[in-house]
């Protein structure tokens, strides 16, 4: 049996970790796993991660690429927004639907965007689809997971219409169609049941956003409305809110009334702005011609 190691010789080693390996690169740092072990140790509870919800979904036809997406955002058991955009914009050919951590998906896609855009200006050539899907792995596979961003990449290029999934943790898979998110179980028996090859746009469209409803009504995470995105040779539609199967039934006409005290104020303190700077009266000279 090893011995047991104090909290705080443990969070001493993982500073001197740090320090050693600042110089070290190329190298992984698993210092900060010891460091959460010294402070389990010590009683210290660790903050835990709020469940993500999400249902994306694509499907190649025989002109191009249709990308859905639903436009619930929660935070836990909280919806903080119910008409959010999940496709992103990656190059005018390609675009990217995000599940996991919005602030993941939002920067790790406009990252990637970005790079497309000065590589498009260097090479004077358009976005190849392969590109993007290396740029958004390589930077997922270098965090192991940690950044939450579970992508569903659809485009169209040299080689034709393409669509693949990005695993959080940099793994690819390309196929005719594909799901990913909570509600993505939900989603891939729609198509598993009723995929077709060659395909026409509006049979795709209505395939694509009936997966994307199964999300919506079977998982808690997903809801709200259908945003597709349809991409083709030279041409992208993005149809925002393309079905609304959740409406708002009822609307108050008299508007919301919260009577004081509704909110309970537990303290407060008022700080004047005197107290926290100086004045300093300043005179000034005309300036000579």
């Amino acid at each position: 049996m090893p011995s047991a190691v104090a909290p705080s010789t443990l969070l001493q080693e993982q500073h001197e970790e740090v320090a050693l390996g600042s110089s070290i690169h190329g190298q992984f740092d698993f210092s900060l796993c010891r460091r959460n072990d010294a402070l389990l140790g010590a009683g210290v509870q660790l903050p835990k991660k709020k469940k993500t919800g999400t249902t994306i979904a694509g499907v190649v036809f025989k002109d191009g690429v249709v990308l859905g997406a639903d436009t619930r955002a929660t935070e836990g058991e909280t919806v903080c927004d119910k008409n959010c955009e999940k496709i992103h914009y990656m190059a005018p050919n390609i675009y990217c639907c995000g599940a996991g951590t919005a602030a993941d998906t939002e920067n790790v896609t406009g990252m990637v965007s970005g790079q497309l855009n000065l590589h498009r200006h260097a090479t004077g050539r358009e976005s190849r689809f392969v590109t993007a899907l290396t740029m958004l792995k390589t930077h997922l596979f270098k965090y192991q997971g940690h950044v939450s961003a579970a992508l569903v990449l659809g485009g169209y290029d040299i080689n034709g219409p393409q669509l693949s999934t990005v695993y959080p943790h940099g793994s690819t898979d390309s196929n005719p169609y594909v799901t990913m998110g909570s509600g993505s179980l939900a989603a891939m028996s729609i198509f598993e049941s009723e995929y077709q090859e060659n395909m026409d746009e509006e049979g795709a469209k209505a395939l694509v956003a009936k997966a994307i409803r199964a999300g919506i009504f079977n998982d808690l995470g997903s809801g709200s409305n259908v945003d597709l995105c349809v991409i083709k040779k030279g041409t992208v539609d993005f149809l925002r809110n393309y079905e609304t199967p959740n409406p708002r039934t009822y609307v108050s006409q008299r508007g919301f009334s919260f009577p004081p005290g509704t909110t309970k104020i537990f303290s407060q303190k008022v700080t004047p702005i005197a107290d926290l700077v100086d004045v300093v009266a300043v005179q000034t000279t005309a300036m000579e011609e």
